[in-house]
């Protein structure tokens, strides 16, 4: 194979650099010329050429390549994603998870520039480097101007994540996910259920149509009780979080089920600066309370060794009239170390539970005619329990030539009980409609890949390749017709489900020059499906028994990245995705389209035109295949056909001085089922135009806050557009005073108290004694909701 290995030299062995710089002490076969009057004027003339000769060569070993990491001066844990430039030449390299760089040919008198948001610029020369490889960078109050444009880059949207997560932070669960540019969430069931998830002209419902991961879990449940996908990240504690990487489409071979409309991964802090007690109290009767600490002392920190803990719980009647009685208590713990020369191990447990009455969705007729209120509620038995117990081990190795090998097992215990009552008495006039849906899950998993930096001649390849095996076993997954939330009614489903999936996926990617770079990837994935049906009654079955089904799919994908100078790079993202079926689909259907293909493309650019600004734009297309889809608030499976979607994004970040940030995102989607006839080919619920952005403000003197919107528009609520799903706009605000040692802090929701519908949905629904009405039905967006905090931190 052609390929150089990292930091293989480009001379000889050590041994035949001894036999080329070595001088013989024998003159025996010495050639006469050298045996002339000046013998010894030439033997010195001879030895100093062979000495220049091997100091040259040595020089050139010593130039040849160079290599580094990258640390944390504070944390002392390695830094990923730090862009390093070698200049001149503007030779770009970003650390990988290990927070190694490598350059395979540097020449002599070189500058190396560090730069990566949140930390001070570090300058030094190749020299002065080489004495000290490993590299401790300060933190610091992050400045726009430290985003680095780079095609060594294989996301589009890390600066936008770096930056939004730095200086945006997160102070709630739901913030967690709006860090991506265009995605939107709605709540529509009380605080204890995941929330519905809009993207790229998607209603992904709660997670069906895009991939969510927590240090590398997957957040979504397959087959899930309630929905196909269904992701509920509520058991991340939101300061825990370093920082958030997305991609939208499907362009990434790493991402398997699921990746749709794209993928977010949040990454929790390997390690902590500070210990941190909060404390907050608002409106509602709503408190929360936090706790974050060190478990290891400055001796473990210096030997590379961090472990810590962070808890939470809160509690809220929320603004309903109904109380919600909303409850919530979090652990998570983390310990992170290096456990010898080339390995890392990183070990974390959290566990989640909550309990929470909802007031669920309300007809607008009902509202229309006075029978009741705006925040009211027509079943005050909807709400559930849910809880989520999560082990994870990862093995981070370094091999030779700085290659990675990384090892992930992980386990979750998960069990949900949800009541709901969407349609009160459509069906059953006497007793209502009230349906519970329960399961008991256990999630096995493992991830590893292999990461590889080499050269073919001057051109850089890096490789990753990677195996994703994933294992579920729920017990009684069950749809059941209740009153009362735990009297039995008649039951609709009941079984166990187990779903087993594996993938398999190589990404090369080839950096031709300081210009282009193409990166191609291929991926397989692999299912299989039983379901044991244990309810005779089930009609969309053949009977009691066990169902097998068995389904692959073939994901290739291929990405263009130019740099088109050193502050403006173009990219072109084409690829295909899916997203898997329910097995009660599969059993249902015999396995006939169990995988619902998606083809994504996107074109767009990252560019800086001054330091202080920085662009994001794109158009994208999107074709989703017809699919069956698992009704598991009924019990059916319905057919949808096939869609199409197509519309441009827009970000910018601007910070026209050191203390003001400015962020805005524009998104538009133009989406249609292809199957239907015009007029009737609207997508329900589809966001069209959508638009969030803030103003934040950070002071040397401590005080700091953000003005925040987000808008969505008026979008189809059925396939017609008879009915509308009427568009919203509503405003935050954040004010703090940090100080070294404590915080004391206001957030306020919606803070001009507009009236808004969070969630809405088509639905036909009949009041006790009356006749069914077929409309929309939401639930209420928040009232002005104020919440206040204190925060010490030692």
């Amino acid at each position: 194979m052609l390929t150089q290995k990292l930091g293989s030299p480009r001379i000889g062995s050590q041994c035949e650099l001894k036999k080329i710089c070595s001088v013989s002490n024998t003159d025996k076969a010495r050639p006469k010329i050298f045996q002339t009057g000046s013998r010894a004027s030439v033997q010195l003339k001879l030895l100093l050429i062979l000495l220049l000769l091997c100091s040259s060569q040595l020089l050139f070993a010593q130039q040849s390549s160079l290599s580094g990491k990258i640390i944390d001066s504070a944390t002392r844990v390695p830094v990923n994603g730090v862009t390093v430039t070698l200049t001149p030449g503007n030779h770009v390299d970003i650390t990988d998870g290990n927070g190694n760089f490598y350059f395979k040919s540097i020449g002599a008198g070189r500058t190396i520039t560090i730069s990566a948001v949140g930390y001070k610029k570090r300058i030094s020369t190749t020299a002065d480097f080489q004495k000290n490889k490993v590299f401790a960078i300060v933190p610091q109050q992050t400045q726009l101007s430290d985003v680095v444009i780079s095609g060594n880059s294989a996301n589009p949207y890390k600066a936008l994540s770096e930056m939004d997560v730095k200086m945006r932070g997160v102070s709630n669960s739901q913030e967690v996910l709006r860090m991506v540019p265009g995605l939107f969430i709605g709540q529509h069931q009380g605080g204890g259920k995941a929330e519905q998830i809009f993207l790229r002209g998607f209603d992904n419902d709660h997670g069906t149509d895009i991939a969510l991961y927590a240090d590398g879990i997957p957040i979504n449940m397959v087959s899930h009780a309630h929905a196909q996908g269904y992701a509920d990240s509520h058991f991340i504690i939101p300061e825990t979080i370093e920082s958030t990487s997305y991609k939208k489409g499907s362009y990434d071979a790493e991402k398997g089920d699921l990746d749709v409309t794209g993928a977010v991964d949040f990454h929790t802090a390997n390690a902590i600066s500070q210990n941190t007690v909060k404390v907050e109290g608002g409106q509602f009767n709503t408190y929360r309370v936090l706790a974050m600490v060190n478990l290891l002392g400055e001796k473990a920190k210096a030997n590379n060794q961090s472990w810590y803990a962070a808890s939470e719980y809160r509690y809220s009647d929320s603004y309903f009239d109904n109380p919600q009685h909303f409850k919530r208590f979090n652990f998570f713990t983390k310990y992170h170390g290096k456990i010898s020369a080339n390995n890392w191990l990183t070990l974390t447990a959290s566990t989640l539970y909550s309990s929470w009455f909802a007031s669920g969705q309300i007809p607008e007729s009902a509202i229309n005619e006075g029978k009741v209120a705006y925040y009211g509620a027509l079943d005050p038995n909807e709400g559930g329990v849910t809880s989520r117990t999560n082990i994870n081990a990862q093995l981070l190795t370094t091999l030779g030539e700085h290659d990675l090998l990384k090892n992930q097992l992980y386990y979750s215990r998960y069990k949900f009980d949800l009541h709901s009552n969407f349609t009160f008495f459509l069906v059953d006039t006497v007793n209502g409609d009230e349906i519970r849906q329960r399961e008991a899950r256990n999630l096995y998993g493992y991830n590893g890949s292999y990461f590889h930096e080499g050269y073919l001649g001057d051109v850089k390849v890096t490789t990753d390749v990677g195996i994703n095996a994933r294992l579920d076993v729920t017990d009684n997954s069950e749809l059941s017709h209740t009153v009362n939330r735990y009297t039995l009614v008649s039951p609709i489903k009941l079984g166990d489900i187990t779903v087993f999936s594996a993938g398999a996926y190589i990404s090369e990617t080839f950096k031709f020059n300081s210009k282009f770079t193409l990166n191609a990837g291929l991926r397989f994935d692999q299912f299989y499906y039983k379901y044991n049906n244990k309810l005779a009654s089930d009609t969309t079955l053949r009977g009691v028994g066990v169902y097998k089904e068995n389904n692959n799919i073939i994901s290739p994908k291929i990405n263009f990245y130019y740099q088109a100078t050193d502050k403006t790079q173009v990219y072109l993202s084409l690829g295909k995705g899916f997203n898997s079926n329910d097995a009660r689909v599969m059993a249902a259907t015999g396995g006939a389209e169990g995988l619902a293909a998606a083809y994504n493309a996107d074109l767009g650019t990252v560019f800086k035109p001054v330091k202080s600004l920085l662009i994001n734009t794109a158009i994208w297309y999107g074709y989703l295949s017809k699919e069956f889809v698992y009704g598991g608030d009924g019990g059916t499976v319905d057919f949808s056909g096939r869609t199409q979607r197509m519309g441009f994004d827009l970000s910018a970040r601007y910070q026209p001085v050191s203390f003001l940030f400015i962020d805005a995102d524009l998104n538009y989607a133009h989406g249609r089922a292809l199957d239907d006839p015009s007029g009737q080919n609207y997508i329900p619920l589809a966001p069209v135009w959508s638009s969030t952005g803030g103003i934040t403000y950070l002071s040397k003197s401590g005080f700091n806050g953000s003005l925040r919107y987000r808008y969505l528009g008026d979008r189809p609520a059925n396939e017609d557009y008879s009915l509308t799903a009427v568009g919203y706009f509503v405003n935050d605000l954040v004010l703090n005073y940090t100080q070294p040692k404590y915080e004391v802090g206001l957030t306020i929701n919606n803070l001009f108290n507009v009236k808004w519908k969070e969630s809405q949905f088509e639905t036909e629904t009949r009041l006790k004694g009356e006749s069914p009405v077929d409309g929309v039905a939401f639930t209420p967006g928040t009232k002005f909701a104020a919440l206040a905090h204190v925060s010490f931190f030692f």
